[in-house]
């Protein structure tokens, strides 16, 4: 059934259709407890908060800091959400700060997180490593490289030693990704006219896609996506990927690697490319509404428009909002017409774990940091 379409995941959301006051305080030693959305990995309060502000369902959280001693659970940010936007209960509990989403603050679309972090190893998503002489280059390669989001740095006390002084880049997703797509009749979807879609650069480029063609190589990840531009811009932002394949079928992008040889296939319904680095690929893709298609769940809120071009309009002055999904009349049920649905995901720096480890440095990048004082 394609009322499944704004059901699942919004039917939820309606709660999250009413105004909250802004709320920067940090409650330490208070736990909200039950009413978990989602569970993720922070170094610290601050950076659990900002990811409760990117994720679409939160509007609060609790955080598991490294003084918990109750079980082994360190560094966990638990996104949490109520009808009310506001915790059932609090409680007191000595190991946990809670705070609340700065969605109603205009948060920045990507916030600086410029503190770096000793004796915590951001483990895994890790695409190149080198030596360096202290964790201030490392995090310098960090800034310079696009693909890097964070860092782990190993000191020069850190035992083996053969691995002294080593810079571990790590990779997280900076562009927005659509987490279901679907064929969906009587609705229209898209992008923000401001959400990033590639990295910044002087250097125009248009990026390769090769229609009807497949290719074969390692797989790294399949995501959904609607056409085979946005394909193109998730490739080209992940470090590991060579080429790729969207299938319109599924709207399914498959990224995958092989550094020694893109083997083609004639394949109808798919799209093969590949990747463009260090340059700023034509994005006007992204402007372009796509009648018929719903980017499904990951919604903020929903308001009524009378049209599809002032939900985009909405999306875009909204700083919170990256994609939307507007119905139409036409949709066969007439309880949703007229529903603009704003949304988002995450795309700031998200390490997949977080643990305790002596004579390491861990922080982020710090491109977002420019001109901030």
């Amino acid at each position: 059934m394609r009322a499944r379409l704004i059901l699942l995941g919004v039917l939820s959301m309606c709660s999250m259709c009413f105004s909250q006051e802004c709320n920067t305080e940090f409650l330490e030693n208070v736990d909200f407890p039950g009413t978990d959305k989602q569970v993720l990995f922070s170094p610290d309060a601050a950076h659990c908060q900002h990811l409760c502000t990117q994720y679409s369902a939160c509007q609060f959280f609790t955080f598991v800091r490294s003084d918990w001693t109750r079980d082994k659970r360190h560094f966990y940010c638990y996104l949490k959400s109520t009808p009310t936007g506001q915790p059932n209960r609090r409680t007191p509990l000595r190991g946990v700060t809670s705070g609340f989403s700065l969605k109603p603050c205009s948060p920045a679309p990507q916030p600086c997180l410029s503190k770096v972090y000793q004796n915590i190893d951001f483990l895994g998503a890790d695409y190149q490593t080198f030596f360096t002489a202290d964790y201030e280059g490392c995090q310098r390669a960090c800034t310079q490289d696009p693909s890097c989001q964070f860092f782990t740095f190993v000191n020069n006390v850190f035992t083996p030693e053969n691995i002294r002084n080593k810079c571990h880049l790590k990779f997280s997703w900076s562009i927005p990704q659509t987490p279901v797509v679907e064929a969906t009749a009587g609705v229209v979807s898209g992008f923000s006219h401001k959400t990033q879609m590639s990295q910044m650069s002087d250097t125009a480029c248009q990026g390769k896609l090769f229609p009807n063609t497949a290719t074969q190589g390692n797989f790294i990840q399949s995501l959904p996506t609607a056409i085979a531009e946005h394909c193109l811009s998730l490739c080209s932002a992940h470090p590991s990927c060579t080429f790729f394949t969207f299938h319109s079928e599924n709207f399914t992008c498959n990224l995958k690697n092989n550094q020694n040889e893109m083997v083609l296939r004639a394949q109808a319904g798919a799209t093969s490319g590949i990747p463009e680095r260090f340059c700023q690929l034509d994005t006007n893709w992204a402007k372009v509404p796509l009648d018929g298609i719903d980017f499904r769940s990951s919604v903020i809120r929903y308001v009524l428009m009378d049209d599809a071009e002032t939900c985009q309009r909405t999306c875009t002055e909204d700083v919170n909002c990256q994609f939307y999904t507007y119905v139409h009349s036409s949709f066969h049920n007439s309880e949703y017409w007229r529903r603009c649905y704003l949304k988002r995901t995450i795309t700031m720096p998200s390490p997949p774990k977080i643990a305790k480890l002596s004579n390491v440095v861990s922080g982020f990048t710090l491109r977002n940091c420019q001109g901030v004082v």
